[in-house]
């Protein structure tokens, strides 16, 4: 991108300044009148009446004001205006109109009207020397007419050439700016729903637990009420844990420092805690392990711990289950399958639509390859299950 600028800005070194390219024809209005001074001492040598040559000088001049913008136009009134003269037998400095106009023609015109140009200037340049060379040097006029012609036909179609690169520098620079925009926007996007999943798993747990954990004490505040005490001090501990959870979340957010402050993510191993939480609102939950355990990555940790947590939040709304399980089947080629299991209600336990419980495990499941299958299992109840493919994970650490 910087690079583009500074060629950009290269070309740019010897344009016209900013002034004279916002207001074009001011600009060719004070050139104009500039060719018309410097021309207009030869007016006074040229055979009277000096009216005529007065007027044809301002009318080979006048037109330039207009030379950019109507380039094609403004070449050929000149050129008729230099036809007149020549049928009067008149020669003027001001002739260099015709030269100032062609290598606008060249500069903004198309090649076809560039050599149309050039073509009513090389009979020009043969009349002219014709008529006004001396004898014994008409052919060197000649050559030296075509030779300023094309200079000035080689010098505009540079200057074509070089606007060209300019503007397609220009539109390069403008494409990597909206590029840049896109990716930005992009991560932005990305990172709103990484946010939106943590925010999800950490409020959707948490309130699940509470809520069956607040049931179960409303049953046995009667019969049971030290037992039922015991249940809302856990209710206490698992809110306090939901809000040290979202505050630490918030507080990385905030935190604008270059490298702030990050609180330990969630792992593999404290899956048992978690299955503690579960069970202490009265649905057991079991932990299997089967296969040749490998090193995961912590990034994977935290996707296996947020899979296994939005699955038993899912369990505990939806299921109305009596039992849950969970397995951790290492498979050979570094593939991980996470299973949950319920003996709920199938499928009348599923999720409502529009949630963003399984949408979240499917986005965390994706970042390793990985697919979720959910659905009624045969002997009944529901299973969720996700295969993670951690073959050289180990950059994701």
């Amino acid at each position: 991108m910087n690079r583009v600028r500074k060629a950009v800005a290269a070309v740019r070194l010897d344009a016209a300044p900013a002034a004279l390219r916002a207001h074009p024809v001011a600009a060719d209005a004070a050139f104009a009148a500039l060719v018309f001074l410097v021309t207009a001492p030869r007016v006074l040598i040229s055979p009277p009446p000096l009216a005529l040559s007065w007027a044809l000088q301002a009318a080979l001049v006048l037109p330039l004001v207009w030379r950019r913008k109507a380039p094609t136009a403004v070449f050929l009134t000149i050129a008729a205006v230099a036809g007149a003269q020549w049928l009067t037998d008149r020669l003027l400095a001001a002739d260099v109109a015709l030269l100032i106009s062609f290598y606008t023609v060249a500069t903004y015109a198309t090649a076809r009207r560039v050599l149309l140009a050039a073509g009513v200037l090389e009979l020009g340049a043969v009349l002219a020397a014709a008529r006004f060379a001396p004898e014994g040097t008409k052919a060197w006029a000649w050559i030296l007419i075509s030779g300023m012609i094309t200079a000035a036909g080689v010098i505009g179609t540079n200057m074509r050439t070089r606007r060209a690169y300019l503007a397609a520098l220009e539109d390069r620079a403008a494409r990597l700016e909206r590029d840049r925009d896109q990716q930005a926007q992009l991560a932005v996007a990305g990172e709103r729903a990484r946010i939106a999943r943590e925010m999800h798993d950490i409020v959707a747990h948490r309130i699940s637990v509470m809520i069956a954990l607040a049931d179960g004490a409303g049953f046995t505040t009667r019969t049971d009420p030290d037992k039922a005490e015991e249940v809302m001090g856990r209710v206490s501990d698992t809110g306090r844990q939901a809000l040290d959870e979202m505050r630490r979340l918030l507080g990385v957010l905030r935190d604008n420092s270059p490298q702030p402050a990050l609180a330990p993510q969630p792992a593999v191993g404290d899956l048992d805690e978690l299955l503690d939480t579960v069970r202490a609102t009265g649905l057991p939950t079991r932990l299997t392990v089967t296969g040749e355990p490998f090193s995961l990555p912590s990034s994977a940790q935290l996707v296996v711990y947020r899979l296994v947590q939005e699955a038993l939040t899912n369990v505990l709304k939806h299921a109305d289950a009596t039992g849950a399980e969970v397995c951790l089947n290492y498979c050979p080629g570094h593939v991980l399958q996470v299973e949950v299991t319920d003996n709920g209600r199938g499928a009348s336990g599923t999720p409502a639509p529009g949630g963003h419980g399984l949408a979240g495990m499917r986005e965390r499941a994706a970042v390793f390859g990985g697919t979720v299958d959910a659905g009624t299992r045969a002997g009944g109840g529901w299973r969720v299950s996700t295969r993670l493919h951690l073959q050289g994970a180990d950059v994701l650490r």
